[in-house]
């Protein structure tokens, strides 16, 4: 497994303008709070979309399901990422706070996404994925 390129940032304060912030949603798409609120107020994510591009952000459903519900979503939002290969895709630690999943859950969701370019994700996700290869 080869991921030679940046991690997520803890925190992200601004993007550029081809840059997407990717963030744990719920499907009403109330932003109300962690990452959510933070797409709501800084990036333009509209109150009421809970999947899918947003503002200058990515929203994924991690609020309805189990792991295997997330996994799906993970795979819409790949599908995504590949469709718009001129974007970068900053994944949040989606589902690791609010919705209670552990990082050895939903970051190896994100396996497939290691050799995609345009998609850069958290160092812990990272590491949990190096483990399971």
């Amino acid at each position: 497994m080869i991921y030679n390129r940046e991690y997520t940032p803890e925190s992200i304060t601004s993007l550029q303008p081809n840059e997407v912030f990717v963030f744990g949603s719920n499907l009403r798409g109330w932003h109300g709070g962690g990452a959510a609120a933070i797409a709501y107020r800084k990036f333009g994510a509209e109150w009421g979309v809970g999947e899918g591009l947003t503002g200058q952000c990515y929203a994924l459903p991690t609020m309805e399901g189990g792991v295997d519900y997330i996994a799906g979503k993970v795979l819409h939002f790949l599908a995504c990422a590949k469709a718009h290969p001129d974007l970068r895709f900053f994944v949040t630690k989606i589902a690791c706070g609010i919705a209670g999943f552990t990082v050895e859950e939903i970051g190896p969701l994100f396996a497939d996404a290691v050799s995609m370019a345009n998609v850069i994700l958290p160092q812990e996700f990272v590491g949990v994925i190096a483990e399971k290869k």
